[in-house]
């Protein structure tokens, strides 16, 4: 990873990922920075921005999942392209809405986007060895996570800036369509300048993408068990939703018999793909099988570390600022170091992951790390800002390292499924995200609440620590038959000819 720094070969791929990445986040996190504009401008009840923000994240689980199906078989190049395309369409139907009803649908189409990250996870795995997987994919996504950091930062700028073109003082309109325009624009750029593989290497695909292969008849059985909180959360959802008055209960009883029917129909096509082995026609060498119960623990960690990322930020500057009686400019300035970390935390522990000699242990202990600095978090009483400061720091370290440690070990699973896997583990996060939220709308307001909270937080990542230091195994294979050959820069009329083959 010498040349991390340059722009050439496989290095250019991973800068123009992570950077894809970015936009998709500074798409998906564009509404948080226009919060109070929207509400004054609809006339909103809180409520209702708390369901706008819901839905969100709401189709992210499922996008998550059909998107890891749709990249294994078409690959990350077409996939990426297509979606970064896609999200100017609900970012300017959000632009332009007129009612409440415009603004919740708007935001449904547009929390697809948020799947983005599931792409890139593919296509660099598919240009870096497994010797340094870990630090490639961890500057993927921390590079790129940071894109919700800088959205909130620059849109309320743009929206100033653009306020000349309106009679108001905010554009927020035009700085929310312009997201979604910039993110197609890259995607047409995007699509003519990677590649899905190096110059050499075959882009290797499932046999059916239609659900995700397993090697044994007890995986079978697990993995339509481990589907069901994915499907549960939307269920979780639909009734937020009707607590918020957006339907009836008629509606909402609807909506779960059609979820019911999802996963139904989910199972009948993880039976079609995997029909040979449940009947007995097919059996995998010892050499071809991976365990889905590693699956499932990295899913689990990734409910412990992005999951309780996504729901932090939610809440993290209120609750400085009715702990600690900062003012809001304060408390939203100490909650932005927690989304910075994303910078350097992410790649560190994917780094610390590739350079250690056990990808297993880096991940329990990054979130036992977790679990501790949030249970640290929930014990601050009234201490000098600059310790607040610091504990945030360190918490949200150990949360994003253990987030790059757990993508470190995701592309070494299974390689032609990968796509899948990603799409699940993701979606994990967002599970996670969408209960830890819905708990926290439960509780009491005030100190006694968020107490409880971060407790929360904490309890549950250091079972998941234990749960992966006791039955996770140590990953032995390569992501790749035959290994990738990496183009150097000074191979780049060998790159472009493969990026013209795609």
């Amino acid at each position: 990873m010498s040349g991390i720094f340059s722009f050439s070969g496989r290095y250019r791929i991973l800068h123009l990922t992570w950077f894809a990445f970015f936009l998709s986040f500074v798409v998906w996190f564009n509404f948080a920075p226009f919060t109070t504009a929207v509400q004054a401008e609809f006339g909103l009840e809180p409520a209702q921005i708390r369901t706008i923000a819901l839905c969100n994240v709401a189709l992210t689980v499922p996008a998550r999942i059909i998107v890891g199906m749709i990249l294994d078989r078409l690959g990350p190049r077409i996939t990426y392209s297509c979606l970064l395309i896609y999200a100017a369409i609900p970012s300017i139907a959000f632009a332009l809405s007129q009612n409440f009803t415009q603004l919740i649908i708007s935001r449904l189409a547009l929390s697809i986007v948020g799947c983005g990250f599931v792409i890139g996870i593919r296509m660099v795995a598919e240009w870096f060895s497994s010797e340094e997987i870990g630090l490639a994919e961890g500057i993927y996504g921390g590079w790129g996570n940071f894109g919700s950091a800088a959205s909130a930062f620059t849109l309320p700028t743009i929206a100033t800036l653009a306020a000349v073109f309106t009679a108001s003082q905010l554009n927020w309109r035009l700085a929310i369509a312009l997201t979604g325009i910039i993110a197609a624009l890259y995607g047409v750029f995007y699509f003519f300048n990677v590649a899905d593989t190096p110059p050499g290497k075959v882009y290797q695909r499932p046999e059916s993408s239609a659900g995700l292969e397993v090697t044994s008849k007890k995986d079978f059985w697990f993995l339509l068990l481990m589907n069901i909180p994915l499907v549960g959360i939307l269920g979780v959802i639909v009734w937020r939703l009707q607590k918020a008055g957006l339907y009836g209960g008629v509606t909402m009883y609807l909506l779960w018999v059609s979820l019911v029917a999802l996963y139904l129909f989910q199972a009948f096509n993880i039976y079609k793909v995997n029909r040979k082995l449940i009947t007995g026609a097919k059996r995998y060498p010892a050499a071809d099988r991976y365990q889905f119960s590693q699956v499932a623990l990295l899913e689990l960690a990734y409910i412990a570390n992005f999951g309780s990322e996504l729901a932090v930020v939610s809440i993290l500057p209120a609750f400085f600022e009715s702990t600690f009686g900062l003012t809001a400019t304060l408390a939203g300035g100490i909650a932005g170091t927690y989304a910075f970390m994303n910078l350097v935390a992410r790649p560190g522990g994917g780094f610390i992951s590739d350079k250690i000699g056990s990808r297993k242990w880096t991940l329990a202990v990054t979130l036992a790390g977790t679990g501790i600095g949030y249970l640290i978090f929930s014990s601050l009483g009234t201490v000098a800002l600059p310790l607040i400061v610091m504990m945030t720091m360190l918490a949200s370290f150990f949360v994003m390292a253990s987030e790059g440690a757990t993508y470190a070990i995701v592309p070494l699973v299974k390689h032609r499924v990968t796509g899948q896997i990603a799409g699940n583990v993701g979606a994990y996060g967002n599970v996670g995200a969408v209960a830890y939220l819905t708990i926290y709308s439960l509780l009491p307001e005030g100190g006694g609440g968020d107490k409880f909270f971060f407790q929360m937080l904490g309890v549950v990542a250091l079972i998941v620590a234990s749960l992966c230091a006791f039955f996770l195994k140590e990953p032995t294979g390569g992501h790749g038959e035959p290994e990738a050959v990496h183009p150097s820069s000074e191979e780049s009329m060998a790159y472009q000819a493969g990026v013209n083959r795609q």
